[in-house]
């Protein structure tokens, strides 16, 4: 696993001089499956000094009321006063894939592959499988029971989950993860809050030598808030066009991925 933060390292490090297309759709559906909201919206992500940058290109939205979807022109836009959807898709939709201590955007804290991360959480090999023509190991992970324990204080990431590793470059290809510890009992007691099946899932492709890049990023909960508000919320990004960061390139993106 040290070898694996360090090629983490190594391909984040590659990454900085792309620029490249990153689509996100979030997605709100009442009990039932009936849709509430939806916002889909493309980025062009250019690279920083110690990060990355996004800036919207193209919006598009619906709400659905009264067994009618209306458009909408703009994120977060409310269709009446009060808009509960309205503010959590935007909220989502603004911070998902907008990390802005990583180089693409993922959040480190799901994913704890890093060696700082690595500290809190023991690992376990499951075995040795083939996934899309890659050879690879495949990892489980927790928390330290000490950690489960803290996982009240805001420094703790009570997270588990699975990643498949290559063989030959000993780098994540695939990871997912879910929450290890639910929502303390006496925050559902006192806000009538509960989410449950929070999990997320990253998938990389190689692209050159020590270049990996995340392309499909993706995660659902389910909400019940306040007593009365129940939603489930489903979250996906994709990332292509990936382009070298130069002052004469010109940006071409391939066709957005059918069905996102």
């Amino acid at each position: 696993m040290a070898k694996v933060a360090v090629s983490q390292t190594r391909s984040e490090t590659a990454r900085a001089g792309f620029v490249y297309r990153q689509d996100v759709l979030v997605r709100l559906q009442r009990t039932g499956g009936k849709l509430a909201r939806e916002e889909d919206r493309e980025y062009t992500v250019t690279p920083k000094p110690n990060g990355v940058e996004r800036e919207m290109v193209h919006f598009s939205g619906k709400y659905a009321v009264g067994g009618k979807e209306v458009a909408i022109n703009d994120p977060g836009e409310h269709y009446k006063d009060l808009d509960v959807d309205a503010d959590i898709a935007k909220s989502l939709a603004d911070d998902f894939g907008n990390d802005t201590k990583s180089r693409d955007g993922v959040n480190q804290d799901l994913f704890p592959l890093t060696t700082e991360k690595q500290k809190v959480y023991r690992f376990k090999l499951e075995g040795r499988e083939t996934w899309h023509d890659h050879e690879v190991y495949r990892i489980t992970f927790e928390p330290k029971p000490d950690q489960l324990q803290l996982s009240g204080d805001s420094d703790v990431t009570p997270w588990a989950g699975e990643v498949l590793v290559d063989k030959a470059d000993l780098t994540p290809v695939l990871i997912t993860t879910h929450l290890a510890k639910g929502v303390p009992l006496l925050v559902k007691t006192l806000l009538g809050t509960n989410i449950q099946q929070l999990g997320f899932k990253v998938t990389y492709e190689k692209f050159d030598d020590n270049l990996w890049f995340p392309v499909n990023y993706s995660g659902e909960l389910k909400l019940r808030a306040l007593f009365l508000y129940a939603r489930t919320i489903s979250l996906g990004l994709t990332n292509s066009g990936f382009q070298k960061a130069d002052v004469k390139s010109t940006i071409v993106f391939q066709d957005q991925v059918a069905g996102k």
